[in-house]
């Protein structure tokens, strides 16, 4: 039963989860609450610094994915078992969901609860969220796959990608990158508006990004092997 159902690894993700909700939203919630005290940067960067924290805290437990395109990006690449992305899934939107009623209970809907929406039309955010997730993930792939790579750093690159990409990206798409952080507060304060494409772009940009990467290091991809995974 253990070895089917990872509850522990499945328990560093709901944390893992619950802190980048947690802190990246309530950033913006709190932001909203204060009149603008925490600002744009301030905002990117707690999103960066909290994705390296978290990837320190629970990486060695669960890979620290905190975000189901990661994790599905992941299995289609190879680099998980297949059989355990369900759990996954259901571990990092619970600790999403948990992080925003928290929120809810402390600060009300403000700021709509740090749900992201586009700025411009659906179609921009939506190739954004693909542009960044695919670069994510790139990124992503490349310290925690490739021995060549940065090692124990990993936390450093892919925090400071997500800063990046949040500083630059915010104003227009809210830079999610990740469905769960999207979903968790959209689904707690009741903002549905154009969900979509935070649910949809980062899972194509992940996936993409995944792939992109084994090609350029030179991988093979064996479907059939996707069997050796489960």
């Amino acid at each position: 039963m253990s070895e089917w159902l990872p509850w522990r690894p499945a328990l560093a993700e709901l944390i893992g989860t619950f802190g980048l909700v947690f802190a990246g939203t309530g950033a913006i919630t709190i932001d909203a609450y204060t009149g603008g005290t925490v600002g744009h940067i301030g905002i990117a960067l707690t999103f960066g610094l909290i994705v390296m924290a978290m990837i320190y805290a629970v990486g060695h437990i669960s890979g620290a994915h905190i975000n189901p395109a990661v994790t599905l990006a992941f299995a289609v690449a190879q680099h998980f078992p297949l059989k355990h992305v369900p759990v996954y899934l259901v571990a990092q939107i619970a600790g999403g969901v948990l992080a925003s009623l928290t929120l809810r209970g402390m600060f009300g809907t403000s700021g709509a609860l740090g749900t992201t929406l586009p700025r411009g039309s659906d179609g921009q955010s939506f190739v954004l969220e693909i542009v960044l997730t695919g670069f994510l993930m790139f990124v992503i792939m490349a310290v925690a796959t490739d021995v060549r790579a940065v090692g124990q750093a990993a936390a450093i690159a892919i925090g400071g990608t997500v800063g990046l990409e949040a500083l630059f990206a915010g104003p227009i798409s809210g830079a999610s990158m990740n469905p769960a952080r999207s979903l968790a507060p959209a689904l707690v304060s009741g903002t549905w508006e154009s969900q979509w494409l935070y649910l949809a772009g980062p899972v194509i940009g992940a996936v993409v990004g995944a792939l992109l990467y084994r090609v350029v290091r030179g991988d093979e991809l064996h479907w059939k092997g996707l069997e050796d995974a489960v």
